[in-house]
């Protein structure tokens, strides 16, 4: 998720959106395909720069309406082409391989028999990744290799269908379930691999160590593998912080994030609920095009407090509290946005909000934005914590910390929508909020 904090400051790449067609089913509410478990073994070549292995995913149909299928993204195959794919599968089991789909970023495999109700499956294959030219969450700055999205994942099934939304690299696409991962990782020992979850090094052939990563009940796996500096802490709420540099970042700034990292974890934790993962790898270049992105227990960043503790919030909204980052950006970057400004004891005084057209909503997809680039910034972030700031001005600050504490720990490893916020919202206060939502364009 890649996170604009410092939009004056870096530039804005707009994908090109491309409307998926999802497979038409009959479907219900229900999110499925549920609690996927991934177990995952890559090996590197000599600088980490190419994965390959095999995976497999086992999961539950949690749906009333049977599962014929499942899809698989790829998402860093939109940082390549169809005919030179970053991400390939191959030697699929457990169900019939298609054609890939959505610029290759979409896979589609048959189950043998469709699944009912309760009913679990598991597909295995063998997964290469070779990671592309050019500093990005999927991506290399000389010897240091950023490998984010690169995982194949399971698609969700709910209301609307299956989600196959395009790439955006404007903001975010993804959408996944809370999940189980263990991944090993067969490396060279000369390359530190921070990851998701809680890694444990072993020997392995001459030369080459294997990390086991493990993460429990997160959204997505990423990694990183170069010749990197580390140093670690501990927070005072208990949780291990390990930051990696490159090696054109001073000490001085790796122990000033560092003691950022520790202090925004403990000060999320307490409004938002305790930290469950751990441990946090933060990952350092500045060479990174954009100010920072996050995945579980996993952040990239540049050298900004400000970026860190907004990454860091992230571990809440969207990673505990899952969101359809697609469909509903706010629900993740305005509710990280009003967290950071917590962190830093900013009141949003002087928000304003100044709308460009009727058709400009707090709450568009990222379609919208991708076709709007130059607002996405000002409206998602800006606007999305202005509005959390004028809720908490009109319900009051108790009712607005207590709502907000209340709202995580109902949605905790779950999935928030726009309805469940403002039925919660809503539920905090004895004042009408149906003109605030108008007046905010809060809709949904």
């Amino acid at each position: 998720m890649i996170r604009r904090i410092v939009p004056a400051l870096l530039a804005v790449v707009a994908g090109i959106a491309v409307p998926a067609t999802p497979a038409q089913a009959a479907t219900d509410a229900t999110r499925t395909p549920a609690t996927p478990a991934y177990s995952i073994s890559l090996t590197s070549n000599a600088t980490g720069g190419v994965w390959t292995g095999h995976e497999s995913v086992t999961f539950t149909n949690a749906s009333a309406v049977a599962l014929g299928e499942v899809y698989l993204r790829l998402w860093d195959n939109a940082h390549g082409t169809c005919t030179t794919l970053p991400i390939k599968v191959t030697n699929v089991t457990g169900g019939t391989a298609g054609s890939p789909e959505v610029s290759c970023t979409a896979l589609k495999i048959t189950l043998p028999a469709p699944l009912v109700q309760g009913a679990s499956g598991t597909i295995g294959f063998d997964v290469s990744i070779t990671v592309t030219e050019g500093i990005d969450r999927f991506g290399h700055n000389g010897s240091y290799y950023y490998i984010g999205n690169a995982i194949p994942v399971l698609a969700v099934r709910d209301a609307a269908g299956w989600h196959l939304d395009p790439y955006t690299n404007n903001g975010e696409s993804f959408y996944a379930l809370a999940s189980d991962y263990t991944v090993s990782l067969d490396h060279p020992s000369t390359l530190s691999v921070p990851a998701t979850g809680t890694s444990t090094d072993v020997a392995g052939s001459s030369g080459r160590t294997v990390t086991t990563a493990v993460g429990k009940k997160v959204r997505e796996f990423a990694w990183a593998a170069g010749p990197f500096k580390k140093i670690s802490g501990t927070t005072a709420g208990g949780v291990a912080v390990n930051v990696y540099s490159v090696s054109s970042i001073s000490t001085t700034n790796a122990n000033s994030m560092l003691s950022t990292a520790k202090a925004a974890l403990d000060a999320h934790s307490g409004r938002f609920g305790a930290y469950p993962y751990g441990e946090a790898d933060v990952v350092l270049d500045n060479g990174y095009w954009f100010g920072g992105m996050e995945y579980p227990g996993f952040v990239l960043d540049v050298i900004s407090t400000t970026a860190l503790a907004h990454e860091l919030a992230h571990q809440w909204f969207y990673g505990i509290v899952g969101d359809d980052e697609y469909t509903t950006p706010w629900l993740d970057e305005g509710f990280t946005d009003y967290a950071t400004d917590l962190y830093f004891n900013k009141t949003g005084s002087g928000c304003g909000i100044t709308w460009q057209s009727t058709a400009e909503k707090l709450t568009n997809s990222m379609a919208y934005w991708d076709a709007h680039s130059s607002r996405y910034s000002t409206v998602v972030y800006g606007y999305g914590k202005c509005t959390l700031h004028d809720l908490r001005r009109l319900i009051g600050t108790t009712a607005m910390t207590n709502l907000l504490k209340s709202y995580a720990a109902g949605h905790w490893y779950g999935v928030s929508t726009v309805a469940d916020f403002k039925a919660a919202a809503q539920a905090a206060t004895t004042t009408d909020l149906t003109s605030f939502w108008t007046t905010h364009r809060v809709e949904g």
